[in-house]
């Protein structure tokens, strides 16, 4: 039974795991961009909706609901105006640009909030907990690992059923070709970008609600996002939501084991994944 409690809770974690991945996968499978400063990014957006919430008195998931388009907006000036200028076959450039925009961001946040640990206020919410079968289990994890599910489920449809999805499949296998055929690449990648900001907002609403937060966590997030893009595959939505239980799950056995072990069993799981499957679980085709 302790077993069983202890797979549920790794499972409800990795859900939280696949949000802090979702926009870094669906950047990179479009554009090919590693952005370094995902995780500060999702930081950046859980200090927003925190700040939504002090000035207006909003409920956390309602204020969430107002960050959205902002974030989105911001994600698309970043790109038009910033990573647009680097984006090229090399790619150096990119993620010095993506490591100074972490720098920015942490001293940033720094500033401005100083080195205090914030938390999103849910209310009697945190503390509500439903029985599932055998187990007992918080609501919070639940709508967590829910959405990301349906975020998964969204970005696919997206991805796979609109034109904007076909416009980004055609610019991610050839923009050249694309841009011939009436499609604007840089246009394109700046949509891509305020989506995962959009996916980075809904996650840094669960990282704030479950935990506290401050400036320098940006990082370890973005690490957690990374290593669940690559075990599930590049590219592959599906496999980055795989990749967030498989990291869950370790971590989770890891604590059950000793405390000092839940981060350690989640960075060995994903070695042991790549000495496996060199090209995570489930690689796109064409990759």
């Amino acid at each position: 039974m302790i077993w069983f409690d202890t797979l549920v809770q790794g499972l409800l974690l990795g859900g939280l795991y696949a949000l802090f991945a979702g926009g870094l996968s669906l950047v990179f499978g479009i554009m090919r961009l590693v952005n370094l400063a995902h995780g500060d990014l999702i930081v950046l957006a859980a200090y927003l909706i925190l700040g939504i919430c002090t000035a207006t008195g909003l409920n956390p998931f309602v204020a969430a609901l107002l960050a959205l388009p902002l974030m989105f907006a911001f994600g698309w000036l970043l790109q038009t105006s910033l990573l647009n200028r680097v984006l090229g076959d090399d790619i150096l450039p990119p993620l010095l640009v993506t490591f100074g925009l972490s720098v920015v961001i942490q001293n940033a946040l720094l500033q401005g909030f100083t080195a205090d640990s914030r938390k999103l206020p849910v209310g009697a919410l945190e503390a509500q907990s439903i029985a599932l079968g055998p187990v007992s289990v918080g609501v919070m994890p639940v709508i967590t690992f829910a959405s990301a599910i349906g975020v998964i489920l969204c970005l696919n449809w997206l991805f796979y059923r609109t034109a904007l999805g076909r416009a980004f499949r055609a610019t991610s296998d050839d923009p050249v070709t694309a841009q011939l055929m009436g499609i604007r690449p840089q246009r394109v990648f700046a949509v891509a970008t305020g989506i995962a900001l959009v996916v980075a907002t809904i996650a840094a609403l669960y990282l704030g609600a479950r935990a506290t937060f401050d400036p320098s966590i940006g990082p370890a997030r973005l690490l957690y996002a990374f290593e669940a893009v690559i075990i599930g595959g590049l590219g592959s939505l599906w496999g980055t939501l795989a990749g967030g239980l498989v990291i869950g799950v370790a971590q989770a056995l890891g604590a059950a084991l000793s405390p000092e072990w839940q981060i350690l069993a989640g960075h060995l799981a994903f070695v042991a994944v790549l000495l496996v499957r060199p090209r995570g679980l489930f690689p796109r085709a064409n990759d």
